[in-house]
């Protein structure tokens, strides 16, 4: 394998045990690949299974068949097929995330939220918190709210803290679910430089979004989702 991120023949269906077992194709036949310094964006109408790609390459929904390869200490891992321990371990070094939601421990700061993934990897606690904070003025969140739990923050300002928690460490491969949904303009072109450093420092970035202004600044390749709907199929 030379490419970070490398996704083949992917399948995905659900079935809904509460309506007789009913099941939902989602996915068939997803195929794509994610180089060193590129970012790949995912793209086609709401509901065509965007998200759900990220979610299986994460390790959240599981994969009825097909492989998501990834290169992890120099050795290619299968997280279709790994062990929730191995996914876990992938995840702290490998495999980072930016979801449309934050989702945290209640009643921490947001500095200590940001700092968090840092600390996991022995990053001293006093540097993490110190790196932390330069994300967080970079997002321009107030300082005044950097000790303050997140749940009352405005949808925006919580997306700002997700963005820097995920962007505060050096994962050779980023997943990013729409991270500017909820930015104005100015915060949406921080994250438009963001990316584009991640790209300069050989990270994989794999992405979804919906706003076309960004999508154009950010993309080296668009990726038709539509061409793996299994229910586009079925129509």
């Amino acid at each position: 394998m030379t490419v970070p991120l490398k996704v083949s023949s992917l399948e995905k269906t659900f079935v809904m045990h509460l309506r007789g077992s009913l099941t939902l194709p989602v996915m068939r036949g997803a195929t794509l690949d994610v180089a060193a310094g590129e970012c790949v964006v995912l793209g086609g109408p709401s509901g065509i299974g965007k998200s759900s790609i990220l979610k299986m390459i994460y390790g959240n929904y599981a994969v009825d068949s097909g492989s998501i390869e990834i290169l992890h200490d120099g050795e290619t891992h299968d997280i279709a097929t790994a062990t929730p321990r191995q996914v876990l371990e992938i995840r702290r070094r490998t495999l980072g995330y930016v979801s449309q939601f934050l989702r945290t421990v209640p009643r921490v700061g947001a500095l200590d939220i940001v700092a968090e993934p840092l600390a996991a990897r022995g990053t001293p606690i006093d540097e993490a918190r110190e790196i932390a904070a330069g994300m967080l003025a970079r997002l321009n969140l107030p300082e005044a709210l950097w000790q303050l739990p997140p749940a009352t923050f405005s949808g925006g300002e919580q997306q700002r803290v997700n963005i820097a928690r995920g962007f505060i460490t050096d994962h050779p491969v980023l997943l990013l679910d729409e991270p500017t949904a909820s930015l104005d303009a100015a915060n949406r072109a921080v994250v438009v430089d963001m990316i584009a450093e991640k790209k300069a420092k050989g990270t994989a970035l794999l992405g979804i979004f919906h706003d076309e202004d960004v999508r154009s600044r950010v993309a080296d390749r668009i990726v038709d989702v539509s061409a793996f709907s299994a229910r586009k199929a079925a129509a």
